[in-house]
């Protein structure tokens, strides 16, 4: 019986991957200073394989995205906005 429970639990511990569901992470971008900066910063997110929405709000100079997390992950993103020109970090 234990080892059908250990099999069971380690079967879901390997299989976790195929759960993978949307996650949604605010980046703050203090670069963003103008009206373009907006535009540029959500292409270069929605490029990023995974990413479902980007959510820009300018005045507190942030962004929320949702992605799925089989696909990417928040250092991704936070690369993709870098590379854009606008470094950014999680918001916390």
């Amino acid at each position: 019986m234990k080892k059908i429970a250990t099999l069971l639990a380690l079967s879901a511990a390997l299989s976790a991957p195929a759960w993978a569901a949307t996650q949604a992470v605010t980046l703050s971008i203090p670069g963003m200073t103008c009206g373009a900066c907006p535009i540029t910063v959500r292409t270069a997110l929605k490029r990023v394989p995974g990413v479902e929405t980007v959510g820009i709000d300018e005045a507190q100079k942030q962004v929320i995205v949702t992605y799925d997390d089989s696909k990417t992950n928040v250092q991704a993103l936070t690369q993709a906005t870098k590379d854009a020109g606008y470094p950014s970090s999680v918001k916390q």
